[in-house]
């Protein structure tokens, strides 16, 4: 990888120049074999940002010819070989952070965004410090093709499942990162699949998402897609089992706990044990599961497996998460006695313990099945005590509220 250190002194407009430099902003543009459209990419982008960074991924065209138009003007970065756009991506993103950018505005080469919307973006920008700016195409307008639409659908629902957050187009190069939160992350991923990684991890660290509405040429005479529907395609299905399995196991208890964590556990409980939209009979389900697997014996994991349970069960997550806080520390002895006591009930000879205080981890360890089998017995019945009552009671204000 050779690079080329080049200055700013493009002729363009004074105005979004200036913006930029005023909010940090420089122009990432990674180029693969874009010989057409190359040259009218980036002088568009240099008419409004001083500050451009450009990556060869390893073009075998004239791709280097043209740049050298652009040394004196632009950062220019070669690959010595093809390594994918997510490479070409990281890279530029690193160096952008080195140079003491805050933000970077990546744009494709194949002539698809217009550099015209590159305002659009520094207005986001400017009233929200510090955010990931979307610029979202009509996919389903005139002349985009299907394939593109079908493939944004099928990439948007999965960052829905992995987020919880609805985004209109998941799948456009047009952003503006704010690399304070990027430049200290590890990625894991080098080619299309790249900017789903990123994208996903950023809304996992809450980082705040906006989009802005951008129009996209695609003509077929001059646009060429590097994207390969076979090998790109699996990689992307990888990277979404991958992660939605983190998604199930970690992040949705962590946005669980956060979001109980601010609003306040009573407060939360009271609001969505009362609100009416819910059947009771949800709600009760999900009042008694949360303490099944508050008492279950997963000590350490009980409110992550029970909040990436309560997905496919399609309970209440937040009602199940803050009744499985049964198992706080205050608790856990006379949790742990009375799993004991019960599994004395179906064992030929249970140990006897007279009270919780005499509890040791010594005679708890020598008759392990009887803890093991006393905790999943009062876990259930716990949980179906906790359904019924929560029933009753769930049905009895609820009857009074709607009479007042």
């Amino acid at each position: 990888m050779t690079e080329q250190r080049t200055s700013n002194s493009t002729q363009a407009s004074k105005t979004y120049p200036k913006d930029c430099a005023d909010l940090k902003v420089c122009l990432l543009v990674p180029t693969y074999n874009n010989a057409k459209t190359l040259k009218r990419v980036v002088s568009g982008v240099l008419e409004y940002c001083s500050d451009v960074l450009i990556v060869n991924d390893g073009s075998t065209d004239n791709t280097k010819e043209i740049l050298k138009e652009f040394e004196e003007v632009a950062t220019i970065i070669h690959f010595d070989e093809n390594r994918g756009k997510g490479d070409a991506l990281k890279v530029g993103l690193a160096r952008a952070a080195e140079m003491g950018f805050r933000y970077a505005v990546t744009i494709d080469s194949d002539g698809q965004h217009l550099a015209e919307n590159i305002p659009l973006f520094l207005d986001a920008l400017r009233e929200n410090p510090d955010s990931l700016v979307i610029g979202a195409r009509d996919l389903e307008g005139e002349g985009a093709p299907k394939k593109s639409s079908f493939g944004n659908r099928f990439s948007n629902f999965w960052f829905w499942v992995e987020t919880g957050q609805k985004l209109p187009d998941t799948q456009t190069g047009f952003r503006a990162y704010p690399l304070n939160f990027v430049k200290d992350m590890k990625f894991y991923t080098g080619k299309f699949e790249f900017e789903i990684e990123i994208l996903v991890r950023l809304a996992w660290k809450e980082v705040k998402i906006l989009n802005v509405p951008v129009r996209a040429i695609y003509d077929p005479e001059e646009r060429v897609s590097h994207f390969r529907p076979g090998p790109d395609f699996f990689r992307i299905s990888v990277l979404n089992t991958v992660l939605v399995t983190i998604t199930l196991l970690w992040q949705l208890p962590l946005r669980l706990f956060r979001y109980v964590k601010r609003q306040g556990v009573w407060k939360v409980i009271k609001e969505d044990l009362i609100d009416i939209n819910e059947p009771t009979g949800k709600k009760s389900s999900a009042i008694g599961f949360g303490l099944f697997m508050g008492i279950a014996p997963l000590w350490g994991v009980q409110m992550l497996v029970a909040a990436a349970l309560a997905v496919p069960l399609k309970l209440n997550k937040v009602v199940v998460l803050a009744f499985s806080n049964i198992s706080i520390p205050p608790m856990i002895p006379f949790i742990i006695y009375g799993s004991y006591k019960m599994g004395g009930l179906f064992i030929a000879n249970p140990n006897k313990i007279d009270h919780w205080r005499d509890m040791t981890l010594e005679s708890i360890y020598i008759n392990f099945s009887q803890y093991l089998i006393g905790s999943i017995a009062l876990a259930l019945t716990a949980g179906i005590l906790g359904f019924l009552v929560s029933f009753g009671i769930l049905t009895f204000i609820r009857k009074n509220r709607k009479n007042a």
